[in-house]
């Protein structure tokens, strides 16, 4: 049989394997529908149901991404693009051309080959052809669950723009293939192509596409941005932030229709989500604080990720056994509640979201245009245990626009563009901690949901307009004195640390570490935002 020739399809397609090198001995499916690929995986044994029909799949040793192990080719035209650094890490074009060809070899011997044809970007001017060809069923699942379904007529003549070749069975050698370890992450601008092998974590295929982006925008006007987004009658609302820190948690409101959980572009006619899914953070997952997306891990298209099963079945979102970072990934038709295209206006609101580990930041604080700018560049929060190989609790992070490690170009340019639109559309900018009060981690729970969607929703509906605001003497920002549901006594974190002269340590310890972060941007920065960075303050009440 050609390998041009779908195996579920006398049909033949625009573009077939051999466009990338491809001369596969094995079967090679094409464009199966998600029951398909779930099925095939139950089949094969790649993953088990749950009691209520949801796949379940584990990924082995690599539960969350693997930053270290992620490489951007240094091509000939695109040094003075990126902005290279420990996040963007350069490997030369001789030693990807060996990594093509050693996962083309093992491609081409796998005994089945999933080839899954979608778009990234939601509005239909701007989408972006991508394909994935996998060893695994699984993860064309969860392409088919992440990306933006194509109609079936069109994939025929589908042309990617970009092509992931993932053999998550390949193990790489460090010292003979010139990368970290046996994991690999390889992307080629020029060449529209990316590599992933080693690593069984679903999250990379998207992540990867997310960083070409990234790349891409800016250089048309446009803003890309790691971020969920909602909308209502008063206007759309943006949310930044790095895993774990809420996101697709507050923009899953009933009151408000969801456009993405995760990824997004702001272009001149309104905001667009990248993805025709959602990818759930599960640990700890609530039904009564977080109804929407507990529905989802009831559905049969749902797929999650190293979440543990009682004896009968049900997922025990609690039990973090395998690691913190347990996901669920669903389509986005599966919130009922959103929009119907993934498309909104222009936001009213921005949101920045930090899971702060110090106890030293407030629930909520509303920044000035120059402070949002200085916020979004240092992109302050902690990494949350598991999302990353390696972090076991919270740690203290800063990155640049709420998400680094997905950013090729300097932060600058990002910053830039999102000054301009919050300018031009008028928004207003709050800060909301996520994180702990009461002398930080170890000493307290997190900030209830309940009371941070309180908040959120007090922001959004204009509600805070009514009341005191008191300005941090550290920060600069300003903090309401009350809000409609919330204890006040929580919304200035000094007054629930029973001892506020280490709360004042811990503070200016925490300044200190925004201003150290923050000078390796300074120089591209106006005088107004490097002026609206926190400042050592030594309170003299006591």
């Amino acid at each position: 049989m050609s390998e041009q020739t779908p195996t579920n399809s006398a049909t033949v397609y625009a573009t077939p394997l051999g466009t990338h090198g491809l001369d596969p001995k094995g079967v090679v499916h094409w464009n199966l529908s998600g029951k398909e690929l779930r099925d095939i995986a139950v089949e094969r044994g790649e993953a088990t149901k749950t009691a209520h029909g949801a796949l379940l799949a584990t990924t082995g040793e690599r539960t969350g991404r693997s930053p270290n192990d992620r490489f951007i080719v240094n091509e000939p035209g695109l040094s003075s693009d990126v902005h290279w650094s420990n996040v963007n890490r350069p490997i030369s074009p001789e030693a990807f051309d060996h990594l093509v060809e050693m996962t083309r070899d093992h491609l081409n011997s796998a005994e089945r080959l999933f080839v899954k044809d979608m778009h990234c970007g939601a509005d239909p001017e701007i989408a972006m052809p991508v394909r994935l060809v996998s060893e695994s069923a699984w993860h064309s699942a969860f392409m088919h669950n992440m990306f933006i379904r194509s109609e079936k007529d069109s994939l025929f003549s589908h042309v990617p723009e970009f092509t992931i070749l993932h053999a998550p069975f390949l193990i790489a050698n460090p010292k003979e293939d010139g990368v970290n370890s046996e994991v690999f992450v390889a992307i080629s601008m020029t060449r529209g192509l990316v590599l992933i092998g080693g690593t069984r974590y679903a999250g990379e295929i998207k992540k990867s596409i997310f960083t070409i982006m990234n790349h891409i925008l800016p250089s048309r006007g446009m803003l890309p941005m790691h971020c969920s987004a909602n909308t209502s009658d008063n206007g759309s609302a943006l949310f930044f932030g790095l895993s774990g820190t809420g996101k697709t948690t507050l923009s899953a409101d009933p009151e408000r229709a969801l456009v993405g959980d995760d990824e997004h572009g702001w272009s001149d006619k309104g905001i667009f989500n990248f993805e025709g899914g959602c990818y759930a953070k599960m640990i700890g997952l609530s039904k009564v604080d977080e109804p929407a997306i507990y529905a989802t891990t009831r559905m049969e298209s749902t797929i999650l990720e190293n979440v543990i099963l009682d004896a009968d079945g049900i997922p025990n979102f609690h039990d973090s056994t395998l690691t913190q970072n347990t996901r669920a990934s669903y389509p986005i038709e599966s919130i009922e509640n959103r929009t119907e295209d993934s498309t909104a206006g222009h936001p009213k609101n921005v949101v920045f979201l930090t899971c702060d580990a110090f106890g030293v930041l407030p629930p909520i604080s509303r920044l000035s245009p120059d402070q949002a700018a200085y916020h979004f560049i240092s992109g302050y929060t902690a990494k949350v245990a598991g999302t990353e190989v390696g972090v076991t609790e919270p740690m203290a992070t800063f990155s640049a626009c709420f998400g680094a490690p997905f950013m090729p170009r300097h932060p600058s340019e990002y910053a830039n563009l999102l000054s301009q639109k919050i300018a031009e559309h008028n928004a207003s900018c709050w800060l909301i901690n996520t994180g702990w009060i009461a002398g930080g981690y170890g000493e307290s729970s997190r900030i209830r949901i309940k009371w941070t969607r309180t908040l959120l929703n007090a922001a959004l509906s204009g509600a805070l307009e009514d009341v005191v605001f008191v300005t941090d003497e550290r920060f600069g920002f300003k903090i309401p004195a009350t809000c409609d549901g919330v204890p006040s006594e929580i919304l200035q974190p000094r007054s629930t640390w029973a001892d506020p002269q280490r709360y004042d340590n811990v503070a200016n310890v925490l300044v200190q570490m925004f201003n150290e972060n923050f000078e390796s941007f300074a120089d591209g920065c106006s005088p107004e935002v490097r002026a609206a960075g926190p400042k050592i303050y030594e309170n003299q009440s006591l």
